[in-house]
């Protein structure tokens, strides 16, 4: 169709074979369970150096964990490692687990106040995450109030100046 841009597309990887594949042939990647140690360290130098050799502009990575913003930090946690239990026994993320130093997908979670949050989610920026896809996860209060600061943030980054 005339004036139209093609659909960005991004391959959720993990691996180094993927994330190289996903870095020369793709727009990015999309994650899940991979916190910011593993982040920096693993994700973001493998699909950069991919998407430069290949000559492409530097990839989109999104960010995908569960977040919740909460006055009870250590039951958010718990009901994370409830939740999110089956993730820490899949092999793929378990790996991205081990790699962060993590026991559980209740550590790699986004939760605490939003002073807190917003703490780990500059972290996650700074590790080379592009956009945040927000698994949102807490009680009906917790989730209210996690819904509230994610439509601030997005409003203050529509706000910024480019």
């Amino acid at each position: 169709m005339p004036e139209t841009s093609p659909p960005s597309v991004v391959l959720a990887a993990l691996g180094e074979r993927m994330l190289r594949l996903a870095g020369e042939q793709t727009d990015g990647t999309v994650t899940w369970m991979v916190g910011p140690k593993t982040l920096a360290a693993h994700v973001t130098p493998i699909i950069t150096e991919a998407a430069r050799n290949a000559g492409r502009p530097a990839p989109r990575i999104i960010v995908g964990l569960p977040i919740c913003i909460t006055t009870d930090p250590e039951a958010a946690r718990a009901r994370a490692a409830r939740a999110f239990e089956r993730y820490g026994q899949l092999p793929s993320y378990k790996a991205m687990l081990d790699r962060e130093g993590a026991d559980s997908p209740a550590d790699v979670a986004v939760v605490g106040s939003e002073s807190d949050v917003e703490r780990q989610l500059v972290e996650l920026e700074r590790a080379g995450g592009t956009e945040l896809n927000a698994s949102v996860f807490g009680s009906a209060e917790d989730q209210q109030r996690t819904f509230e600061f994610l439509q601030t943030q997005i409003a203050h980054v529509r706000s910024a100046p480019v």
